[in-house]
């Protein structure tokens, strides 16, 4: 048996196997569920959420702002403000001029998410109860080194919703 073999064989099993945007995509799709089946049961998507605790914490500000802040484009951010707005939420208000406009919370809109806030660490907590606790931190570790690496690679803005 020749025993350069060997040691090239460890090494291809060494090496990922499957298509790491697909896992990824599945983890993600599995998560999602988690949290949008709990955000559910307050009348939020886990989008509305983060679009009123963004405005919470940064408003008023100017809604391209915001896209920027929540690393999103304009016409999606349009789109996933418009209801926040219809339902009272969240407000499009004169900004400095007659050509701006200042998204700024309402007072139902800051119950509505304290309401959501509670949701949502319930989503949490089952999620960190469900795969430890130390899987998280380890997984957290992981997406944020992941994604320090990943930041000298060029993005692509086309189809760069998040």
């Amino acid at each position: 048996m020749d025993s350069s073999a060997a040691p090239a064989s460890q090494a291809a099993q060494a090496l990922p196997q499957g298509c790491t945007n697909f896992k990824l995509r599945q983890l993600m799709r599995r998560v999602a569920t988690h949290y949008d089946a709990e955000m559910a049961q307050c009348g939020l998507k886990t989008t509305q959420y983060s679009l009123l605790s963004h405005v919470l914490k940064l408003g008023p500000i100017r809604p391209g702002d915001l896209a920027v802040a929540m690393k999103m484009d304009a016409s999606t951010l349009t789109r996933n403000l418009r209801p926040l707005v219809d339902a009272g939420w969240v407000t499009l208000e004169a900004g400095a001029d007659a050509r701006s406009r200042l998204a700024h919370i309402t007072d139902t809109g800051r119950d509505k998410r304290a309401e959501a806030q509670r949701h949502w660490k319930a989503a949490q907590l089952a999620l960190n109860e469900t795969l430890g606790a130390e899987r998280v931190m380890a997984l957290h570790a992981l997406v944020d080194e992941s994604m320090d690496l990943l930041a000298a690679l060029p993005m692509h803005e086309a189809g760069h919703d998040e």
